[in-house]
């Protein structure tokens, strides 16, 4: 019996020693799919984190360019409100100098010239379109008469 027991406990022992590298087999193996999902994670969270830097860098571009634009822009407002002005003092001056220029300039407008500039409020385009072709649209110049 003594064999028979040691032969039952070699096997219970090798059985043992079998689960537990079975075991080890299979935390080996989760261990392994969970690198590969981690690597997979991590190559896919550069590749998002490239695009974003590439996304970055050209709203920076983009930015830095529009930025560039409204400076030029407001250099010409300022120039063009420095030629505004100036024509407007240079008018206030030819008013000043000439009597016929001051009695021309504060008579009202022809009935014909003031009408050029009414508009109605308008609402969209339709409307817009409406107006312009009732208006007596001016024809065009290859439709008038030869002289």
């Amino acid at each position: 019996m003594s064999t028979l027991r040691q032969a039952l406990y070699g096997i219970a022992l090798l059985g043992a020693l079998a689960l537990l590298i079975w075991g080890q087999q299979q935390r080996i193996s989760v261990a392994v799919g969970k690198a590969e999902r981690a690597e997979t994670a991590a190559k896919t969270a550069r590749e998002d984190a490239d695009r974003n830097l590439t996304t970055a860098n050209t709203l920076t571009t983009t930015l830095k360019q529009e930025r560039d634009a409204q400076s030029t822009l407001r250099t010409q407002q300022d120039q063009l409100r420095q030629g505004l002005a100036k024509r407007e003092r240079t008018i206030k001056e030819l008013k000043l100098e000439n009597a016929e220029l001051r009695t021309w300039a504060t008579q009202p407008l022809p009935d014909v010239a003031r009408r050029l500039r009414e508009r109605p409020a308008l609402i969209g385009a339709e409307a817009y379109r409406q107006w312009m072709s009732g208006r007596g649209a001016v024809p065009v110049a290859g439709d008038q008469p030869t002289q």
